[in-house]
């Protein structure tokens, strides 16, 4: 079987989240710490669903929600997207921006 991503922001597997709950990390924060899930662009909001089901199906601790760590200084979308420098060229050959 290939590998089964929980966290495609951060490339985290189920069979790395299984076995950091072996390893006892049975909360959602520091199950978040140990593996990264939770850290990439969607800040959790397409796994960390996933993650709390498996942990309390391994008998681990939910309740409490992970702590997001948004960029440290507001970014324009278009820098996080890598097309400054794109946009930059169009302003400076006079094309429309796209």
């Amino acid at each position: 079987m290939g590998k089964i991503l929980v966290c495609r922001c951060e490339d985290v597997t189920l069979h790395e989240l299984e076995q950091a709950i072996e390893r006892g990390h049975d909360d959602l924060e520091s199950l978040k710490r140990y593996t990264g899930f939770g850290t990439g662009w969607c800040q959790g909001k397409s796994c960390v669903a996933l993650c709390a089901h498996l942990l309390r199906q391994h008998g681990g601790s939910a309740e409490l929600p992970i702590t997001p760590r948004p960029p440290l200084h507001p970014l324009p979308l278009r820098d996080l997207a890598g097309l400054a420098d794109v946009a930059e060229d169009d302003v400076a050959k006079g094309r429309p921006p796209q």
